[in-house]
């Protein structure tokens, strides 16, 4: 708990200010008084209505949807701050956008990933902290600190109730987190191997393992469309599963997504808070659990200088 608030700043952006002051609730403070609105042309109007000369300040800005916006907000943010001379200047960003960019798959295509780190390193942020990257080696893409943090205990903390049978891949490129998932569990790894024929569309083509009679959960860093995920929990339902669970740390829920988790072989469907899931789009088989507990502790270590390694264990 920090008692000493008069040297920490808080500040959140537009994005998921319930998890904001989530955070600031769990560090006995209160977020810091920003105005973050927009001129009549739609440009973006930040000013922060309270010294954080010297202070250590955090921004918290999760860059979902609308993704520019909220990441204009989060870079005017941070130059507001550095023009305000901030001793030094955080960018929390529970859910990193631009994530999935992270190499030239075909040619000439851009790394907006990096092109990101740039622009958030060159607004004078000293330092990141976000959860669950879409590819560890962006934490390579920065020239400061970042601390990539894990959902993942937060997701096996509720499913270690459920008595999970097998856990499921629902592609071959999360079979390493879901063979992890798997060993925590001390249950086997079943793998949806499919093939998708074009973007945003994919034919299951077998599974690899057995699932007959068993409760399985498939696990992901973030769900967009769904597709992916439904078409798993269809395919292992189809071979025989009872229940099927799913839980992922980002719930992007773009697009079809809400109709087609609605009509899927999904269970239940759980996420974290890493993105602003409103009350309208809460499914009944949705359950949302806080990461701000884990924040929260990671902003206490980041303020006081302690070691984050205890994070991770």
């Amino acid at each position: 708990m920090i008692t000493h608030g008069n040297e920490i700043k808080l500040f959140s952006g537009n994005s998921n200010r319930s998890l904001a002051e989530a955070i600031a609730k769990k560090l006995n403070t209160e977020l810091g008084e920003i105005e973050v609105g927009t001129f009549s042309d739609g440009e973006i109007n930040v000013h922060i209505a309270e010294t954080v000369r010297g202070r250590d300040v955090f921004i918290i800005q999760s860059t979902s949807s609308p993704v520019n916006d909220n990441l204009m907000e989060l870079l005017i943010m941070i130059d507001a701050a550095k023009r305000a001379s901030a001793g030094r200047i955080t960018a929390v960003m529970p859910y990193f956008g631009y994530a999935r960019q992270d190499r030239k798959a075909r040619s000439r295509d851009p790394i907006t990933a990096k092109l990101v780190a740039n622009l958030l390193t060159n607004a004078g942020a000293d330092r990141v902290l976000t959860m669950d990257l879409h590819a560890d080696q962006i934490q390579g893409f920065f020239d400061i600190p970042v601390d990539n943090l894990l959902g993942g205990p937060t997701l096996y903390s509720y499913f270690a109730k459920q008595e999970i049978d097998v856990v499921g891949a629902p592609d071959v490129g999360a079979v390493k987190r879901s063979r992890k998932v798997a060993e925590k569990f001390g249950v086997p790894l079943a793998i949806i191997d499919k093939r998708r024929p074009k973007a945003n569309v994919m034919e299951v083509m077998s599974i690899i393992g057995d699932v007959k009679g068993k409760r399985c959960l498939m696990i992901d860093d973030m769900v967009d469309t769904a597709g992916t995920l439904c078409q798993g929990a269809q395919a292992i339902k189809d071979a025989g599963a009872t229940e099927v669970y799913a839980g992922c740390t980002h719930a992007i829920l773009s697009g079809p997504a809400l109709e087609r988790l609605e009509k899927s072989a999904i269970n239940k469907f759980v996420t974290l808070d890493t993105i602003y899931l409103p009350e309208e789009k809460r499914l009944d088989k949705f359950e949302v659990l806080t990461v701000a507990d884990i924040f929260a502790a990671a902003i206490e270590n980041v303020y006081l200088d302690k070691p984050m390694s205890k994070l991770y264990d």
